[in-house]
């Protein structure tokens, strides 16, 4: 009687182990007692003892793979006996297609063993760079080159990006490129092998990756944007089908289908060679597009209008970006993590437009750079917020505070591929021609994308004007694990008394600050919006008594 394996939990807290090495692969005999794997949490390593006798029937992760506890990770029983009932949907590895006639397999057998590489084999892989601290895994945006291609140190070989920034991969070799071992659009790990480069005929497949999920490009005159997967739009034709009629699908995609009643044809599939894969299913089980109907007979009819011709239902669905989806994975997490609330004050503006005008028409005669009314806000705030320690800080886990010496300022910038937080590290210690090179710097970088993933974290508190969109105001939410956020709003003309009741228009600004209650209380952030209100109104005194000056 075949008997499945599952992963265990080990711990309260523990919800997934990271399946680190197979010490058997399907059709092992195996005895109670004997090691079928090694797996680790974030906190140990540990070895899975079998608790039957019998043989390996199927293994449905492969190493590497982040498996959910209590998932089926193997099945053992008597020989022969089928044991695809147990595939886990959630299962990473996915089989060899299939056609939907054919019998479902069973899962792949473990990842074979790392291959041999010739000490004296004349080639070269180039490996995926780790880009940052925390950089895990980088999505290959882009390939430069295709196999066949001569190379030189120094040539752009691909782009790729981390969840914050986007870079180019140069060659560090000449050469000509044997093998490809990704398609654009694949996430890889740090470390991987993503191509070879060496001499004219040498066989480079010993260094494909195990955990490459495209295979090396077959032909040298294919290319790599040929190889990528189309934009799926509603409209798309159905799934691809033999000439029999029959649609292409995994084992494991078929499995799945039937299991959550999914018609196959509603399936838009992303797979090698036009197959549907499990992800594909799923994809079709939420958000199934609509089946063509067979043609109809033409008829005279008259003439329709634009609308009445045009497919007006018709729209497209693309996939976020990577770092959009970290975005929207950061905002909610701040939203729902903290208690968020926003006060609103604003500031009559006329000394620092006055004072600005001046250093502006003054700027080559001082040998300064533009400043801009940002940094001046930038520059009042480092200064004031090291007398409210509450808001210059991070909240750690929930319950603990982190308390920084000084102020690194988060820059919030606006770039083609979405919004990043680059650290202006120090800024108390920065004069105001400082902060407004140094930012303009780190805001360029970011919208280039060639800004190091070190410097888009470590942040204790941040700046983000959208003041120039001529934005009134608006409720900013606070970067975790930051307390607190300023929203920069645009300058608006008002009007005051004068000492004789006359009437007296003025330039004034309203600042937005949303910091997280759990941190601080309402009195302490009122306090700060005081105080850099009265900075910023007598900011010209202010600048002359302070060390670093302009």
């Amino acid at each position: 009687m075949a008997n499945p394996v599952l992963m265990p939990k080990q711990g309260i807290t523990v919800e997934s182990c990271i399946l680190t090495k197979w010490n058997v692969k399907v059709g092992d005999k195996v005895k109670k007692g004997d090691v079928l794997f090694s797996f680790e949490t974030d906190k140990s390593s540990i070895d899975f003892v079998s608790e039957t006798d019998g043989e390996v029937l199927a293994t449905f992760f492969n190493e590497g793979d982040e498996v959910p506890v209590l998932t089926n990770v193997m099945v053992i029983g008597e020989h022969g006996e089928d044991a695809s009932a147990f595939a886990p949907g959630g299962a990473s590895a996915e089989p060899a297609a299939a056609e939907i006639s054919a019998p479902a397999e069973s899962a792949p057998a473990a990842a074979p063993a790392a291959k041999v590489i010739p000490a004296d084999i004349k080639a070269t892989p180039v490996t995926m760079p780790k880009s940052g601290i925390t950089v895990e895994s980088c999505i290959l945006t882009k390939w430069n080159v295709k196999v066949g291609d001569v190379v030189k140190k120094g040539d752009a070989l691909y782009s790729y990006e981390t969840d914050k920034s986007s870079f180019d991969a140069e060659s560090e070799v000449d050469g000509e490129v044997l093998a490809l071992f990704w398609n654009e659009g694949d996430e890889v790990p740090v470390g991987e092998n993503v191509l070879a480069i060496g001499e004219h005929g040498v066989d480079a497949s010993c260094f494909a990756p195990g955990g490459a999920v495209a295979p090396a490009a077959e032909e040298v005159k294919t290319t790599a944007a040929q190889t990528s997967a189309p934009v799926q739009t509603a409209t798309a034709s159905s799934a691809p089908v033999s000439d029999n009629g029959r649609i292409f699908v995994s084992p494991r995609a078929k499995h799945l289908a039937e299991k959550l009643g999914v018609d196959l044809r509603t399936a838009v599939p992303t797979g090698p060679k036009g197959r549907i894969i499990e992800k594909d299913v799923r994809e079709a089980s939420v958000n199934p597009r609509e089946i063509a109907a067979p043609a109809a007979e033409s008829v005279s009819s008259p003439a329709k209008s634009a609308a009445e011709t045009a497919d007006v239902r018709s729209y497209k669905d693309e996939k976020m970006s990577n770092i959009r989806k970290v975005i929207a994975k950061n905002m909610v997490a701040s939203l729902s993590t903290m208690a968020q609330l926003t006060h609103n004050i604003s500031f009559d503006c006329t000394n620092i437009t006055a004072l600005r005008k001046y250093l502006k028409d003054n700027a080559e005669k001082l040998k300064l750079p533009n400043i801009t009314v940002n940094n001046i806000i930038v520059f009042a705030v480092s200064r004031v917020i090291l007398k409210h320690r509450d808001l210059n800080a991070n909240l750690i886990n929930g319950d603990t505070m982190r308390y920084f010496d000084h102020v690194n300022v988060g820059i919030a910038t606006d770039t083609p591929r979405g919004l990043l937080v680059p650290t202006l590290f120090g800024a108390d210690l920065m004069s105001l021609s400082e902060i407004a090179v140094k930012s303009k710097k780190l805001s360029q970088d970011a919208i280039d994308g060639k800004l190091s993933p070190d410097l888009l974290s470590g942040g204790s508190f941040t700046v983000s004007n959208v003041g120039t969109m001529g934005i009134e105001s608006f409720t900013p939410v606070v970067n975790p694990p930051q307390t607190g956020i300023l929203g920069v709003n645009t300058l608006e003309t008002r009007i005051k008394l004068g000492a004789r009741g006359e009437i007296i228009p003025y330039t004034a600004m309203n600042l937005s600050l949303s910091y997280d209650h759990r941190a601080l209380d309402g009195a302490p952030a009122s306090r700060f919006l005081k105080e850099l209100k009265d900075y910023l109104e007598n900011f010209s005194f202010n600048l002359l008594a302070d060390a670093k000056a302009i």
